[in-house]
């Protein structure tokens, strides 16, 4: 069952050897992300899920490798390692599965994890496509709240890339009012409203947190007297930046 869960940005941006001269900027996310696995940490689980943007989708166990080299930045992460092997010269140690690594969603989490030390409960990640339609990402989320008696979930995604000229996606004034709705959602722990995300709309305002939210409200479904709370909302590069927890 689902105890507690936490969303959280996943722009490589947010690890500050990745962002440089930028890092400042997202000093507030960071701290904001490090208050939201305080939560989960405080739920005592026997599980955590980090739950991500993918290619396609997939299991990666403890232990996957994940590295932000292809940002230009020799750091490597490890899934669930507490912080405890994060390097700049090699993988490390750990299990992890041969040849294959962390999608960048997923690596960003590691990286969270890390940095708070995480040591609460075993760490596995899920990968989702983006495609995945809802009534799929409601039957994963399902799925993954059976996992342990007690689960929680690292929910790693980004709100729409249209929000400013300067924008990934160039601006799109239906990016706004989109990002509000998923703002208020998952700050009130609304999973109706989370369910009722338009995937075509999120695809056309590229939108990568779509598929992990709607994961996250399939799991949330079976818990009772779940609350949520709004940690941080910004969109500093046209992207929008939501931190939250359900607890």
């Amino acid at each position: 069952m689902l105890v507690a869960a936490a969303a959280c940005p996943c722009p490589p941006l947010l690890v500050p050897e990745v962002a440089a001269g930028a890092a400042p900027e997202l000093d507030t996310a960071r701290a904001a992300c490090t208050d939201a696995l305080g939560v989960l940490a405080a739920a005592r689980p026997d599980l955590l899920v980090v739950v991500g943007p993918d290619a396609g989708t997939s299991d990666y166990p403890a232990g996957t490798p994940g590295s932000f080299r292809g940002f230009g930045v020799d750091l490597d992460v490890r899934l669930g390692d507490g912080g405890g092997d994060r390097d700049r010269d090699g993988a490390g140690d750990g299990d992890g599965v041969a040849g294959r690594e962390l999608p960048y969603g997923l690596a960003v989490g590691a990286w969270l994890l890390g940095r708070t030390g995480w040591a609460g409960a075993p760490v596995e990640g899920r990968g989702v496509v983006e495609s995945l339609a809802p009534d799929a990402c409601l039957a994963e989320g399902r799925r993954l709240a059976g996992r342990a008696d007690r689960v929680a979930l690292l929910v790693m995604g980004d709100g729409s890339a249209c929000r400013t000229l300067k924008a990934p996606g160039y601006l799109d004034e239906r990016a706004a009012p989109f990002d509000a709705e998923i703002a208020r959602a998952l700050g009130t722990g609304d999973t109706a409203a989370l369910r009722a995300l338009d995937a075509g709309l999120a695809r056309e305002l590229k939108v990568s947190g779509r598929a992990p939210w709607q994961v996250l409200a399939g799991a949330a479904e079976g818990a009772a007297g779940l609350s949520g709370a709004l940690l941080h909302e910004d969109a500093p590069y046209g992207v929008g930046y939501m931190v939250a927890t359900w607890s």
